[in-house]
């Protein structure tokens, strides 16, 4: 199993949206802190709304390196955050954005988020799946949000249309602490998905 002593960058997909429950936004916070003080820099959608803008003003307010990377859809004043960017990288498209957040990242985090969280975290899944990249990648599961994601994966183990391996290969947890010690550790070998 290939490790990795540190990591150096992380991406994080999370909602532009404000989360009815307000430990999520808490978790969010704190994971900013968390990334600026271990001089982890912060990939992200670039927004400045809901968990995404409360995510890079915690890294950003502790002198984290916070970058940002947008579609020009959202390129607007409405939208981004350019105060808090140390570096704000603008892409033609969505699937650029998602491939210059890959690109950058060492490792990624998931924080709760609606559809377009899930998009990214199912290509980026995808991706480890069938050898695109060997980075971990990281479920926060605040108050359990992702239960039911989970449920789902191993469902779709018990079926026969995934791996136990690719399921293992996911970090779960909700302490920030443990996912960021595991997100610089070993990286699972995953079965050849392709022979």
């Amino acid at each position: 199993m290939p490790a990795m002593d540190r990591i150096g960058s992380v991406a994080v997909f999370c909602a532009s949206s404000h989360p009815v429950d307000g430990a999520i936004s808490d978790k969010a916070r704190k994971l900013g802190h968390e990334l600026a003080a271990r001089g982890i820099s912060l990939v992200y959608g670039g927004g400045a709304r809901g968990i995404m803008g409360t995510l890079a003003q915690a890294c950003h307010e502790d002198g984290g390196e916070v970058v940002g990377v947008l579609p020009e859809i959202f390129d607007i004043p409405q939208v981004k955050l350019r105060k808090v960017h140390t570096r704000l990288v603008v892409v033609p498209t969505m699937h650029e954005r998602k491939q210059t957040m890959y690109s950058m990242a060492d490792g990624f985090i998931i924080l709760p988020g609606g559809i377009g969280t899930m998009d990214e975290f199912f290509e980026v899944f995808t991706w480890r799946q069938i050898g695109l990249h060997d980075k971990n990648i990281a479920l926060c599961n605040v108050a359990g949000f992702f239960d039911p994601l989970l449920s789902l994966l191993d469902s779709m183990v018990a079926q026969g249309l995934m791996t136990q391996a690719v399921r293992d290969s996911l970090i779960v947890s909700d302490d920030i602490d443990v996912i960021l010690a595991r997100l610089a550790g070993d990286r699972a070998v995953l079965p050849e998905k392709i022979d």
